[in-house]
This record gives structure tokens, C-alpha cells and sequence, in this order.
């Protein structure tokens, strides 16, 4: 007999694969804004939330809390309410840290920046306030930025300049960054769904392996058949046309430059510990999986 599983967030990227893999072996409900929330289901997944700031108006701040905290409140009172026993909640490393020195772990002191960061973990400190009462399991899952067929995202701009043959110029600076295949995450939340024996907790949700910019740029020519071009270009010359690019207002400046060089890397070993199973797709098999999809 089919479970059922209690949904926010199920037209979003993640509800979307998550529910196609899963719908032979569950039933979903999926939420609805516009009527109270009643869960008789036995599963609740909360995906739902604000993820990107446009306009920067007090409007879009108070979007962020009601969104990724008020929302995740009014649910998870309505899971402890209920016969339910199993909550799934994806929150973000953002929650932790805008920027990582070194590698975030979940024991890395949360210190987020953003509206959306700040949101997110007043909605984690919600729900760890609360009692978990013993037959019940509650998970927040820390994801780095998830990637698949069908979500272009951050990545989209690499894709583009490889495509059309543009030398990659800041192939000089090294940097390590995490990503997340969305074949990971399925798998993650499926394992903390059906298995009785991992603890309730916190609990980041990363490819394996953390990739340079530069791999990036390697794997999307493989996928696309393309050779790609790394142009290692001097850094201090780099530096001073970002400052000029201050000045002049150009498409490369200091603060660009730096998002597109640093490193975020996030470990993964205590989800993967508690799993003790091999994640099925590997980082550059997923990227690769992902950038073939852009020609579609």
C-alpha cells in the first residue's frame, strides 16, 4: 500500500523530480496556500520559499521571513499536530555562511548576511526549539546549489561563453566550489524517509567532490563536443582591470571578480556517514548529466 506524503514546493525544481521518481510508490498532497493547513498524511517534505532577491525593497525583506520562516513555522506546528512522522526540511548552507573559509561543516557557527540566509535559519532554530516527541523524525537539509536537467541557474553563464567559444580568463585563480545533483538530493531525502536508523538532525547535502571554475569549464566542453579555452591571464593584471572597472563601471569589477573566483566548499561526511551508501551519481558525471541537457 502507497504512503503519503504531505508537499510544499511541489511545481519548484526539486518537487518536480522528486515527485515523478517517487509517484509509483507515493501518494503526494501537495500544499495549498489558499486553505488551512491539515496534515494526515505520513510524510510531510518542505520545500517551498524565497530563494532570490531582485529588487532589494523592504517589500522583498519581509517576503524572505514570511516565506522561509513563517511558512516553515505555521508547517512544522501542523506536522507536530499531526499522526505524521517524518519531517523533511530543505534549508540552504546559506543559512550558515555567505562566504567559507576553508570547508563548512554543520558544526561550522552560523553567521548568515542575506535576508534569505537569515531567514532560513530562523526557520532551522523553530524548528529545533520544539520537542521532538519519540516517534517522530525531523531533518533539515543544508543544500549547496542543486543542479539537474531543466535548471539552468548560476551555471548557464559558463555554458554560454564555452558554447560560443569565449576564452575563460580568470583560468589563473584557483578556487574550489560544491554543487549538489538533484539524482543526490532524491536520493538523500528517499534514504531519510524510509530509514529508521538516522538520527534526527542537521545535516549539509553536497556532491562528493568540490570542482574548480576551471573543471567547470572542461566538463562543459566534453559534454557539448567543444574544446574549451583557459586563458590564464596574470592575476595582478586581472586585479587592476577589476579596479578600473570600478571606476568605469565595466562588466568585470572587484566585486564580481571575487564571486567568480572564491571558494565554497561544503562536506558532506556526516549525511553521507549516517547513509553509509555511495551517492549514485558523482560530481562531474552530474554536471556533465546537467550541461548536456542545456542543447535540449
Amino acid at each position: 500500500m502507497k504512503k503519503s506524503i504531505y508537499i510544499t514546493g511541489a511545481s519548484g525544481f526539486v518537487g518536480t523530480n522528486l515527485t515523478q521518481h517517487l509517484e509509483a510508490a507515493y501518494f503526494f498532497k501537495p500544499y495549498n496556500r489558499r486553505v488551512s493547513v491539515e496534515i494526515k498524511e505520513e510524510i510531510v517534505i518542505h520545500l517551498a520559499g524565497k530563494a532570490h532577491d531582485l529588487k532589494n525593497t523592504t517589500e522583498e525583506e519581509e517576503a524572505y521571513y514570511h516565506a522561509n520562516t513563517e511558512l516553515t513555522q505555521t508547517i512544522y506546528d501542523a506536522f507536530l499536530a499531526s499522526d505524521a512522522n517524518v519531517f523533511i526540511y530543505l534549508s540552504s548552507v546559506k543559512a550558515v555562511a555567505d562566504k567559507v573559509e576553508g570547508t563548512l561543516t554543520e558544526e561550522t557557527p552560523p553567521n548568515p548576511i542575506t535576508h534569505y540566509g537569515k531567514s532560513k535559519l530562523l526557520a532551522e532554530k523553530y524548528i529545533f526549539s520544539k520537542l521532538i516527541p519519540a516517534n517522530k523524525r525531523v531533518y533539515v537539509l543544508r543544500p549547496c546549489p542543486i543542479h539537474g536537467p531543466g535548471n539552468k541557474g548560476n551555471l548557464n553563464l559558463l555554458f554560454k561563453m564555452v558554447e560560443k567559444g569565449i576564452p575563460w580568463p580568470l583560468a589563473a585563480f584557483e578556487n574550489r566550489r560544491s554543487f549538489c545533483s538533484i539524482q543526490n538530493v532524491i536520493f538523500a531525502i528517499q534514504e531519510l524517509m524510509e530509514r529508521e536508523d538516522i538520527a534526527s538532525g542537521t545535516y549539509n547535502i553536497a556532491d562528493d567532490e568540490a570542482l574548480s571554475t576551471n573543471d567547470l569549464i572542461c566538463i562543459i566542453g566534453e559534454a557539448i563536443g567543444r574544446k574549451s579555452n583557459l586563458l590564464k591571464l596574470p592575476q595582478p593584471f586581472i586585479r587592476k582591470l577589476a579596479k578600473l572597472g570600478d571606476i568605469l563601471h565595466l562588466p568585470l569589477n572587484t566585486e564580481r571578480l571575487e564571486k567568480l573566483t572564491e571558494s565554497y566548499v561544503v562536506s558532506n561526511n556526516k549525511l553521507a556517514t549516517q547513509i553509509g551508501k555511495t551517492f549514485p551519481i558523482s560530481s562531474r558525471d552530474g554536471l556533465k548529466n546537467t550541461f548536456k541537457s542545456f542543447n535540449n
